[in-house]
């Protein structure tokens, strides 16, 4: 299954703004701060945060996001590296230091 991208929004809605406790939505850009951003809803957000986010980036750009994100839940990597069909040695979250 492709995930199918179409770069809809520029910003993030306000509605998310429960996954950004931490920050204000009006300061984070969706190019320059990608990987947070991706790297929060794939962790935290609901069907219609995930829909969005599978909507404002690539397959690509997810997946290199999956593989070298520290920050992904054990839950949420997993997922996703089923998703991808990645091993744990691809998956920096997996590698113990």
């Amino acid at each position: 299954m492709k995930l199918e991208v179409k770069r809809v929004e520029k910003t993030l809605p306000e509605e998310f703004k429960v996954y950004f406790w931490d920050v204000e939505l009006c300061d984070l850009n969706i190019e320059k701060h990608k990987r947070f951003i991706i790297e929060r809803i794939l962790n935290f957000g609901d069907h219609r945060a995930l829909k969005w986010v599978l909507s404002n980036y690539d397959e690509a750009t997810i997946k290199e996001v999956v593989q070298n994100s520290r920050n992904l839940t054990p839950k949420t990597a997993r997922f996703w590296q089923y998703y991808f069909k990645l091993s744990e040695e691809e998956m920096r979250c997996f590698i113990k230091h």
